[in-house]
């Protein structure tokens, strides 16, 4: 069945500042709520419901603006909790209706869809203008001046293909460094991206380097301490902060916690983890693994060592120092979780807490591949990795390569096929039951070092890849771009995608697909609408969406298709004409008529009508 473009004559409010005064308040605050109704939906009242000390209460709303195409209502309510919960309702002639955070219904609604505040300290404001770029630090540059190789790797030449499943992928030593990062920093600087994403530099004995022996310093095989500092130095000049990642989960069967536990088991290191006689090595390892301990967060001295203290972990590297702008959480959403014991809400509160000490512009997301609604409630992470709200759909939507099986889908059969509706559908199940906050301070990505790459999976459709950039470059969150796909690099999985970039010949690059990163991410840093705007579907086709971001200084269009295309969207219907061009398809006036050969995307700036 073919989905109809949805109508525009539908109420609508968000978390962004045209709808919330106040995304941030203390409790005590007066928080203003708007609403914008189109003329042609009809109704006699309209009411906010909102829990207070977890009772509801209601208050009415009242129109403070009448325009030609729609009016804005307005609500005032005071702060009384840690968490507000609010929806709002609308009574009329054989009308009720709900809105909430998941859209409106003619029927009762639970509150877990409910739209959110929270009261604490805002996410940092830097984020919202920052496009991050991921590297896994063995694969992106050799300096050639660090020639460390240690006992446990299996050196391979820089241009050689990953090898594959087999007992030696995880050892598998390219030797990037990060002075062969510093070294190519104008590549980075050149794409427009001010921020850095590092999959794990500590010591390990692992390529991947998820199993740490130390989380004191930087592994020497990187270039160490001073390589670091060095890099951080000269990012710091050119305007790229710089994003860490911390197992908080487990460590490496190598670390001196575990030498130090077996050794005496009266250690507080011996309460750093579970111990089970029944496993053949002693101790649970995530996943039955026996080179990642799990760690047990019973003990406060573990709690300590991690975050607690003046000198912990996730405290040391945000210092001047050290300079990192924030965590990525590794498998944040198993950390503290095992069995019995779930001490997930208080480590992840408790890192936060860390790092608002040290410095509170920092950003705390997480690795949540699958996650609980409240694992984002605003109080521990401050984000996620997109992957269920938007990576994870919109590979179903766009599915020319089904056999990838979806990435992080944990699901033992073919990427499903889905069409325009069940991706918004997918996308509003998870943006409804988070605070916008959290939304905006998830990483958005089109895949990662864990998962194939985009080119593989649109089987090297180009326009695909430039189609699936538009939208994630204009997306509510912070967009982030393994390393190499700005060339065109490909990879079947994992492993696969951790290929080297070959800077000595470019042939292969793909300098005409770079172009256009180079332009999507050049508006997402400059246009205040992708930086604190709302979110709106103008459009959901089986084939194309499109979807309006608005703030107070401008209002942006984007429409992405994945097939061939002709159709026609009325603005004007919304209160809008365009005003120029930013992306793609040529368009003007209130009425866009579009028109593809194959999958494509546009972005226009809008002007209102009235």
């Amino acid at each position: 069945m073919k989905n109809k473009i949805q109508s525009c004559a539908l109420p609508h409010h968000d978390g962004s500042e045209l709808y919330v005064s106040n995304i941030a308040p203390k409790i005590g605050d007066t928080v203003n709520l708007k609403v914008r109704i189109p003329n042609e939906y009809i109704f006699q009242e309209a009411f906010v419901r909102v829990y207070e000390d977890a009772e509801p209460r209601t208050y009415k709303l009242s129109r403070v603006k009448k325009l030609n195409t729609e009016s804005w209502y307005q609500v005032s309510i005071t702060i009384h909790n840690l968490h507000t919960i609010y929806r709002f309702v609308f009574i009329g002639d054989g009308k009720y209706e709900w809105l909430n955070a998941y859209g409106l219904s003619d029927h009762d609604v639970h509150s877990n869809n409910d739209f959110q505040i929270v009261a604490i300290p805002d996410n940092p404001k830097w984020i919202h203008s920052s496009v991050f770029y991921q590297i896994f630090p063995d694969r992106f540059a050799r300096s050639g001046t660090i020639n460390e190789m240690p006992d446990w790797a299996y050196p391979r030449a820089w241009n050689e293909l990953p090898r594959g499943r087999s007992k030696f992928t995880g050892q598998e030593l390219y030797g990037g460094d990060l002075l062969g990062v510093q070294q190519h920093l104008d590549h980075v600087s050149d794409l427009g991206v001010n921020g850095i994403y590092f999959t794990p530099m500590f010591p390990s004995r692992s390529n991947h380097r998820y199993d740490a022996t130390s989380f004191d310093h930087i592994d020497p095989v990187l270039g160490g301490d001073k390589a670091f500092q060095s890099l951080i130095a000269v990012a710091k000049k050119k305007k790229i902060r710089i994003l860490g990642d911390l197992t908080s989960n487990h460590c490496g069967k190598g670390h001196d916690w575990l030498a130090k536990a077996k050794k005496n088991p009266r250690s507080k290191e011996h309460g750093y983890f579970y111990w089970d006689k029944k496993i053949k090595w002693g101790y649970v390892g995530w996943f039955g693994l026996e080179s990642l301990p799990k760690l047990n967060y019973s003990s406060q001295a573990l709690r300590q060592t991690m975050y607690g203290a003046k000198n912990s972990i996730v405290k040391k590297w945000l210092t001047p120092k050290f300079g990192m702008a924030g965590w990525r959480i590794d498998v944040g959403n198993m950390t503290g979780v095992l069995g019995p014991d779930n001490f997930h809400a208080e480590v992840a509160q408790g890192i936060r807490q860390a790092m608002q000490e040290v410095n509170p512009d920092t950003w705390l997301v997480a690795e949540n591949g699958d996650f609980k609604a409240s694992d984002l409630n605003g109080l521990g992470w401050q984000g996620a990795m997109n992957y269920q709200g938007f990576m994870r759909p919109f590979w179903n939507w766009i599915n020319k390569n089904p056999e990838i099986t979806g990435g992080f889908q944990g699901l033992p059969f073919a990427m499903p096929k889905i069409n325009g509706a069940q991706l918004v559908a997918s996308i509003q199940e998870f943006n409804a039951s988070v605070p916008w906050r959290s939304l905006t301070a998830s990483m958005l990505l089109l895949d990662s070092h864990d998962t194939a790459r985009f080119r593989t999976v649109v089987l090297g459709d180009k326009a695909a890849h430039v189609a699936a950039m538009t939208m994630m470059l204009t997306y509510p969150g912070v967009p982030s771009i393994f390393a190499g796909d700005e060339i065109g690099l490909e990879g079947s999985w994992g492993e696969d995608s951790r290929r080297t970039i070959n800077w000595e010949d470019r042939s292969q690059w793909d300098y005409e697909f770079m172009a256009q990163v180079k332009k999507l991410i050049e508006l997402r840093k400059t246009h205040d609408a992708l930086i604190n705007g709302g979110l709106r579907w103008v459009a959901v086709e089986d084939d194309f969406i499109a979807y309006l971001r608005e703030s107070k200084n401008e209002s942006i269009l984007t429409l992405v298709a994945r097939h061939a295309v002709s159709t026609k969207i009325d603005i004007g219907s919304f209160g809008y004409s365009v005003a120029k061009t930013l992306y793609g398809q040529e368009a003007k006036g209130a009425s866009i008529t579009f028109k593809s050969k194959g999958a494509t995307a546009a972005v226009w700036l809008l002007k209102p009508t009235s």
